[in-house]
């Protein structure tokens, strides 16, 4: 049986179908509308709509539809969750895949207002900090606000580079060194490409020159800093430096391992502005001063180190420490929360049994913490 012929369309019916396509109620829309719209697709299915029509295709081009650079994705190839070691081809694949989306985001201009990404600023040999670098320079970062960034471990590490590579502790000082050089290489071009930071979630290394850095970030209204290496203690001065030096600061999340050798030291914190502060995550984290008078949440815990020691050693260090109500009371005048339980209008003038049971939870004083196992 012969294929059926399409009927012929009139020329007068063709161009009425064409008229239609070009009143489209959608283009008739302004073109900020349109973009908005388009803003709320996939990076996949934006791609997708630039093949709908020319006009959408100008659309899809432009930087505003590209807000988010998300390396923290394990791209097309969801190989697993963070941490996973991979073949050497899974991660070849992989960091083509990095590199073709540094070059779709540079080749459509995009205007960043997010950069996630996890990778170990210290590898030589692909160089992440280079690439990172790249994007800063050939994007529109200006007004970039939320910056999400593990620079101590890249997402998918190959298998067999981990299997050959060194562990000696003269090679891990040697890649430390290498990861906080190049990281605050990027920090300082953040610092001035994107000034305009509010949000920063990083691992920090504490030395003087990343806590000069990142005060540049006057902006910054919340930040998350995560551990870098355990043995790196952080000194009393340089913390109450970064809290004094960021004046619209309003939320801080410290990952603070306090290292044996510094047992005793206790850390003073100064800001005119934070409301929010999450120390619980540290360990070893004693304040002996707090000055903050707008803080409204404190969320804090006291974390067993399973150190054994004598009691006269213990009852020396810990009478340096005032009890953290009498901090609190002196320092807070505004709290209302501590460790998400909320506080009676009445607790600076006389403690209670709720009170007195969170502080056991997170007071490194003699009244609350009465063991030789710390």
């Amino acid at each position: 049986m012969p294929p059926r012929k399409r009927p012929l369309v009139p020329v007068s019916a063709r161009r009425r179908l064409k008229a239609n396509e070009d009143y489209f109620p959608f283009n008739l829309l302004p073109v900020e509308c349109q973009l908005h719209v388009l803003s709320f697709l996939s990076e996949v299915d934006k791609c997708n709509s630039a093949l709908v029509c020319s006009s959408w295709s100008c659309l899809v081009r432009s930087g505003k539809l590209w807000r988010v650079a998300d390396y923290s994705r394990r791209g097309v190839f969801h190989l697993g969750q963070e941490g996973l070691l991979v073949s050497n081809r899974e991660f070849e694949r992989w960091k083509a895949w990095v590199h073709h989306y540094t070059h779709h985001l540079v080749s459509r201009g995009a205007s960043l207002l997010t950069l996630k990404a996890s990778f170990d600023l210290g590898d030589q040999c692909n160089k992440w900090g280079e690439l990172l670098s790249h994007l800063l320079e050939n994007v529109h970062c200006r007004d970039l606000s939320h910056l999400d960034l593990n620079w101590t471990f890249t997402l998918l590490e190959p298998l067999d580079l981990r299997l050959n590579s060194s562990s000696s502790a003269y090679q891990d000082n040697i890649t430390k060194m290498d990861q906080v050089s190049n990281f605050q290489v990027l920090l300082a071009k953040l610092a001035q490409s994107c000034p305009r930071i509010t949000k920063m979630r990083l691992h920090f290394d504490w030395s003087d020159t990343s806590v000069a850095l990142i005060t540049q970030f006057q902006h910054l209204r919340i930040l998350e800093l995560k551990y870098f290496w355990v043995f790196k203690g952080v000194s009393p001065s340089t913390l109450q430096t970064l809290t004094k030096s960021l004046p619209n600061l309003k939320s801080l999340t410290l990952h603070v391992l306090v290292p044996l050798r510094n047992l005793g030291i206790s850390y003073t914190l100064e800001s005119l502005s934070l409301e929010f502060l999450d120390v619980s995550p540290s360990r070893g984290l004693v304040f002996s001063c707090l000055k903050l008078p707008a803080l409204r949440e404190l969320r804090a815990k006291k974390i067993v180190r399973g150190i054994t020691l004598d009691r006269r050693t213990r009852l020396r260090i810990q009478s340096r420490w005032p009890c953290l109500y009498q901090v609190l009371r002196e320092g807070t005048p505004r709290l209302q929360a501590l460790n998400n339980e909320r506080l009676l209008p009445n607790w600076k003038e006389q403690s209670y049994g709720e009170l007195a049971s969170i502080l056991q939870q997170s007071c490194y004083c003699i009244q609350h913490l009465d063991s030789w196992l710390w």
